[in-house]
């Protein structure tokens, strides 16, 4: 009885270890139809020049994502500043179901307060499917610099 116990198992072990079966996935493509949309510039509250274009950042960001496709700004119908001053049809007519705006302000201690709304112009137009506000210090600048073509170590 042991002795058949032991062929049992010992078939049941070389049984398993032949199921072994590898997964492989491989991924050959990205995402070919990423969902336009559009980002309209960010209204500026402040004293002279916008100091970034928030708009713009967004739109990159949204792109590099590659699951969405924002409208080049030459090709936007209108460049509204809220949520309520977005015409709906004429997003849809470009295909657009969504559509982000906002608006940047400077506060007195020097930070930026950002505020956002994503609109639907497709499935219930004119709705604020999301909406935020945060506020940003300007910490880090890029800068450019030349280095010397020979640089030199003292001792």
């Amino acid at each position: 009885m042991k002795q058949a116990l032991r062929v049992a198992f010992g078939f049941l072990m070389l049984w398993a270890a032949v199921l072994h079966a590898e997964v492989r996935i491989e991924i050959t493509q990205g995402v070919d139809s990423a969902r336009p949309i559009g980002v309209v510039p960010f209204q500026w509250a402040g004293q002279g020049a916008a100091p970034e274009d928030v708009g713009g950042i967004v739109a990159a960001d949204l792109r590099n994502s590659g699951k969405f496709n924002p409208l080049d700004r030459s090709r936007l119908p209108q460049q509204p500043t809220s949520a309520q001053e977005v015409q709906p049809a004429a997003w849809s007519a470009l295909g657009i179901d969504a559509v982000v705006v906002g608006q940047v302000t400077q506060n007195p201690d020097g930070s930026y307060q950002v505020a956002y709304q994503l609109v639907d112009t497709g499935g219930a137009p004119g709705t604020t499917l999301a909406q935020g506000s945060f506020k940003v210090t300007k910490q880090y600048c890029a800068m450019r610099r030349t280095r010397p073509a020979t640089r030199y170590l003292r001792s």
